[in-house]
Parts: structure tokens; sequence; C-alpha cells
């Protein structure tokens, strides 16, 4: 399928709203995907709905309007709502439709912390000018503000803005923990959240300002996702991480991570290659090629165990690099940021 990579595209929606019976939506999405032969992803919960589907430009466009025309999505889901990039069916090995508690996994009761109490929406032109100002007032060693990356480490590790303070978490459901140890870091801040599509900021923020210690809190409206549409070689640099085949989408030339194992500047993500593990590596070509195709040496030498063995036995996976990383980091307030001037 890689020959049609750029035939078809991949959506990424979401929408907040009361859904009285959940099943029924899950049924009625799952047929709907079904029917257009779509791949893909789609969490439906009582507080609304959260996707990402694949196939050809006209099964997305004429999914976009059942879900426009859907009677629960009236007035609240709009065109602008759907974030597109190319691809296809192919980007996802299947389509799982369910029901969940939460359409984002924060991990905490949505009646608890609602996306009702969010903090105000920036367009990326808004954004893009409170970036502009806040590195220019960075730079000279003056700012109340934060700007602030909502999602997992092995995402910003490959493209964040400027400037920012990524989180070193590797699940948002850590997301709550981070902003509860780090609290004085926010005291009296400006904070300015962003995320892949805007949906993580919706309960992120209205996290963080349940906390009531910032000054204000806004964020990104449509994630990065919207911004690059806009500015593609804007105040983003790297690549924007996308939780399907692609691993990556491309909109600057810029490569700020490097290989794991020689460091030579890559940004290409494959999965571990030892069986049971989920972790994802940055192992360039060459190091590929001397057979350095794990995510640690844990990893390495238990792939070597596991192939020696006739026994299928499974491993459970714990990994040098999950046991080293802290659940939850503590930052140092004096090197918070991933240097302005670094990237």
């Amino acid at each position: 399928h890689a020959m049609d990579s750029k035939v078809g595209e991949v959506l990424l929606y979401y929408c907040y709203c009361e859904v009285e019976d959940p099943e029924k939506l899950c049924a009625w999405q799952k047929a709907l995907c079904q029917h257009l032969h779509l791949t893909g992803k789609v969490r439906v919960a009582s507080e609304g709905i959260n996707g990402t589907v694949g196939g050809s430009k006209v099964a997305t466009s004429l999914y976009i309007e059942a879900m426009l025309s859907q009677p629960l999505f009236k007035d609240i889901l709009c065109q602008e709502d759907f974030k597109s990039s190319a691809g296809g069916a192919h980007c996802f090995p299947d389509l799982r439709v369910g029901v969940f508690k939460e359409i984002v996994p924060m991990g905490l009761d949505p009646k608890i912390v609602s996306y009702k109490e969010t903090g105000i929406h920036l367009s990326p032109q808004e954004f893009h000018r409170e970036v502009e100002q806040y590195l220019s007032q960075a730079s000279q060693g003056q700012s109340d503000t934060i700007l602030l990356d909502c999602r997992n480490f092995y995402e910003s590790k490959i493209g964040h803005f400027q400037g920012c303070l990524a989180p070193d978490i590797r699940k948002f459901s850590y997301f709550p923990s981070y902003i509860d140890e780090n609290m004085e870091l926010f005291k009296d801040k400006r904070v300015l959240m962003y995320c892949t599509g805007g949906i993580r900021c919706e309960r992120g923020s209205a996290y963080l300002r349940s906390k009531a210690v910032c000054r204000e809190v806004y964020q990104l409206k449509g994630g990065i996702h919207k911004y690059l549409e806009e500015f593609p070689d804007g105040f983003y640099r790297g690549k924007l991480f996308v939780f399907d085949d692609r691993y990556a989408i491309c909109s600057n030339e810029d490569i700020i991570s490097a290989c794991r194992y020689c460091g030579t500047l890559w940004d290409q993500y494959k999965l571990c290659s030892s069986q049971h593990c989920r972790q994802l590596v940055l192992t360039c070509p060459g190091c590929q090629n001397r057979g350095l195709t794990a995510c640690c040496s844990v990893c390495q030498e238990k792939e070597l165990k596991v192939t020696s063995r006739a026994s299928g036995e499974t491993l459970k996976e714990e990994c040098e690099c999950t046991r080293r990383r802290p659940r939850v980091p503590i930052e140092q307030v004096s090197q918070r940021t991933l240097g302005a001037g670094k990237d």
C-alpha cells in the first residue's frame, strides 16, 4: 500500500457533548466506518467522541458529512474541527470502535474535572503571536509565561515548540500528577498549552485551572495540527507524532532528535524489535544494520534469549528505559525548558 500513501487521508477529530446512549452511538459509528471502508480508532463516552480514521478522500468527506448531520453533534461539531493529513486506510491495522469512560484517557472522572472548565482557546494566529512574544521575553530572561507541551516524552522528543516545557511522562494519565508534583512551577504564571489536536488540552487545562494557581491558562485550538496548516515553518520544529502506523508527519525539514545508539540526527521511530515490547525506538539505518534494533540493552539481550529459547515462554516487559524513568518527573525550576536556543 506504500504507493497510495498520498491518495487518501487520515482524519483526527473530537467532540465533547452529552451522549445519552454511548452504546447506540458506538454501533452507529462502527457501521458508518465499515460502510465507508475506514480503519482507525474511535472512542465513544457519555462525554462525547474522539476519533482518528483513515480511508479514501471520497470516504473521509462522506464521513465528515455524516458526522456533521448526526443530531448529537449538530451545532457543536463543524468542518474546521476535522484535522486531515495525507494517508489512508493502510495507516491503521484495523478498525476499533469502543465505549470508554473518557474520550481521552486522563484517568479522572469527567464529573470531577469537566471539559467545560477549559482554558481560553487561541487560534493558530493568536497562539503564534503569544509564542513569539514569549520567546522574545524569555531570551531577556523576563518571562512570566510557561509554554507547556501536554504530550508524552516520545512525542515531544521528535518535534516541539521552541522554548517549551515538555514533561518527561509516558502517558497522559500521569499528567495530573505531573501538575500536582510541580505546582510551584505554575504559580502566578500564564500558561500556554498545546497538544496534537487540542483534546488533551481540553482536560489538561481544566485540571490546571482547578488548582487555582495560574494567572491565566490558554490553549492552542485545533492543536499542532491546525497550527502547522497555517505556519508550516513557524515556531514548531521537527515532526508531528501521530498515533498510527506513520508515527510522524512532516511540515518542516528540521530533525531535532538523535539516534539512541550513535547520536546521529534521526527522528523516524520503529517499534522495539523485542517481541513483547511496545516501546518506540530511534535507531538510524547504520545502527539497525549493526543489529541495534531494541529500545534498550535489557530488551536487546531478552530478544536474543527469546530467539534461542524453543518454548514460547513470554517475558513481562520491564525495560531499563522504563525502569530508569521516574513516573512523574520533578522539574528543576532553573533548567525547565527545552532551551529556545538549542532547537
